[in-house]
């Protein structure tokens, strides 16, 4: 038999109060920490994209930097950012404190920007007759005020725009180009240009010019794959330069997307890609947030059906 002293029992049970009581006080610490968690979590804010607690009066999400609630927009009440100043749905600029073609802080009683001049209503474009909210069309892409035409004037002196702009025009011109596609077109062309040249020559000694005056271009057709060589290759100059001037970050949105607009070549068909929701939109006049930035990019066939529409 085991035996037992008397000492020793009472060290023993001793022990066994002492872990009773740390166990105790450990579920103890343990039911506070839980109830501190589910206050702070009840109080907390969870983020509608990223699912991250937020504190309660926060507005934007510390993980992804989303905003946590969504506003509604004035003028037909669908969900929209907190710090958006178009509607996306109803295409309207909603913001009644800030001009929509310089940026300038507004008190949202006056008929004129007091910065700019320009009227509150909005602008008709001269050229395609297109009511506008912002300093350029959103149809033609014209410049309507003056800050649009400067900005161009500026924009025009860089090196890279005169680059791509010279890039924009001879793309241009090898769209309007009918590849010939046997040898036979190849032949007609030439036999028409001697043709040409032989009733140039005679008009010519009729009015008592010389051969050597008489300058005939000839015509330039190429194949096709040729011609798809070559429109590739403009395309891939140009998507370069396009990417290198891409529209950067920056507080305000209204300056934002007249850069942006100031940017666009001319006589390309082209779509503007936005930091904002990835979106392919026909200007930066249809986003919402233009401040985040955005890029050029040219459009190809069959690709219009991606833009939004962002026209009323």
């Amino acid at each position: 038999m085991t035996e037992f002293t008397i000492g020793q029992g009472h060290e023993d049970v001793g022990k066994q109060m002492l872990k009773h009581d740390d166990l105790v006080g450990t579920e103890q610490s343990k039911t506070e920490e839980n109830s501190q968690a589910a206050i702070q979590t009840a109080e907390s804010v969870a983020c509608p994209f990223c699912g991250s607690p937020n504190d309660s009066g926060s507005v934007f999400c510390l993980s992804c930097g989303k905003p946590l609630s969504m506003g509604a927009c004035p003028n037909c009440g669908n969900e929209m950012d907190p710090d958006a100043d178009f509607c996306e749905v109803c295409h309207h600029y909603v913001k009644v404190d800030v001009c929509s073609f310089c940026g300038a802080q507004l008190s949202g009683t006056e008929a004129y920007c007091p910065e700019c001049g320009s009227p509150r209503g909005g602008i008709v474009c001269p050229t395609c007759h297109t009511l506008n909210d912002f300093a350029f069309c959103k149809q033609c892409g014209a410049p309507l005020t003056e800050e649009a035409q400067l900005l161009i004037a500026e924009m025009s002196s860089h090196p890279e725009y005169q680059e791509m702009m010279q890039l924009a025009r001879e793309y241009e011109e090898l769209q309007m180009k009918l590849p010939y596609s046997s040898e036979r077109d190849l032949v007609r062309d030439q036999m028409n240009f001697k043709l040409r040249e032989r009733v140039l020559s005679l008009l010519a000694k009729d009015r008592g010019q010389s051969d050597e005056q008489i300058v005939i271009e000839p015509t330039k057709r190429m194949s096709k794959e040729e011609l798809q060589h070559q429109k590739e290759e403009k395309i891939e100059a140009l998507t370069r330069l396009l990417e290198s001037m891409a529209t950067p970050a920056q507080p305000s949105p209204v300056k934002a997307r007249n850069y942006a607009m100031a940017l666009k070549p001319v006589g390309v068909k082209m779509a503007w890609v936005c930091n904002y929701k990835g979106a392919m939109h026909s200007s930066p006049c249809g986003c919402a947030k233009p401040q985040l930035g955005g890029k050029w990019i040219l459009l190809g066939k069959n690709i219009k059906k991606e833009i939004k529409d962002d026209k009323s």
